[in-house]
């Protein structure tokens, strides 16, 4: 049985994200910050658009958000205009953002005195993931929410689970990081390694792949790697952002991250040449094996 949903940020990940709800027969409607990309996606889709979060909300029972940052999320919920401004009692609202803790932990105490529910929740899968419908979601918040947002979610999703109370969901997109951005780093000085020593990096990744050092950044990125084509994925600035919210993270928890500080300073490299649009896997740019 379909719900009346919303969803909030219109981007990459978020378009087709609110185009499988309502191809899995729920009642969709769209906010997008630009007004025509949301009215394209409800030619698109068949769904409504609103003015504003607070309309998209009104009588939804599940409110979807998928914005930039800290600061976007608040203005979406807690701002004028607000999605909470129109949500009902009983709605459970739903932040796919990939965002800090403390923000996750402040919207969901806004959400309960409210009456309403709140669930943590970020991604993994890249654009071909939203789009495919098979994205790894990580929530965090009540129980009694989850089970009733998780047959929603299943709509682009090909693994949800909860890890904890309030919070969770960003912690574990955050060890999620922590672990691409040394993955990256180990492939992108492998590949550099390969061709400096006058190997084939095509047919050395064909063999190693099979082994202990395979990954999804190794099978999905390492022919793109080698030829030094980077116009695609999930940006370096964006990498950078969440890096930066893994960093505080860890001076609060007392966590010590090396890899994850050095490689975010290879990123800031990578931006200085002007990759800040390149895919993540531009980290190899930087060893100076692409011109």
């Amino acid at each position: 049985m379909g719900v009346k949903a919303a969803f909030i940020g219109l981007g990459v990940m978020g378009y087709p994200m609110a185009g499988h709800l309502q191809k899995a027969g729920h009642t969709v409607t769209v906010y997008n910050r630009t007004g025509a990309k949301a009215e394209a996606w409800s030619k698109a889709f068949g769904g409504k658009n609103a003015p504003s979060p607070a309309r998209a909300a009104e009588g939804a029972d599940f409110v979807f958000t998928c914005v930039g940052n800290d600061d976007d999320l608040r203005a979406v919920t807690l701002g004028p205009e607000g999605a909470f401004e129109g949500m009902k009692s009983g709605a459970i609202f739903v932040d796919h953002t990939t965002a800090s803790a403390t923000v996750a932990r402040e919207i969901y105490g806004a959400a309960i005195a409210k009456g309403i529910g709140a669930i943590d929740a970020p991604i993994s899968g890249g654009q071909a993931g939203a789009e495919n419908g098979v994205l790894t979601v990580m929530c965090g918040g009540g129980e009694a929410d989850f089970e009733k947002a998780a047959p929603v979610i299943d709509a682009y999703a090909r693994s949800v689970k909860l890890l904890g109370g309030p919070g969770a969901g960003q912690l574990t997109k955050m060890v999620n990081q922590i672990c691409i951005a040394g993955l990256v780093q180990g492939l992108s000085e492998g590949i550099h390694f390969a061709k400096q020593a006058g190997l084939d990096p095509a047919a050395v990744i064909d063999v190693i792949s099979k082994g202990a050092a395979q990954s999804w950044q190794m099978e999905n990125r390492y022919q793109t790697m080698i030829e030094g084509t980077f116009d695609f994925g999930f940006a370096v600035d964006w990498m950078r952002k969440d890096l930066s919210i893994c960093l505080e993270e860890a001076r609060r928890n007392g966590s010590h991250l090396p890899v994850a500080a050095l490689v975010d300073q290879f990123y800031s490299e990578v931006q200085q040449m002007g990759g800040g649009r390149w895919d993540t896997s531009s980290l190899i740019a930087d060893r100076k094996s692409v011109v």
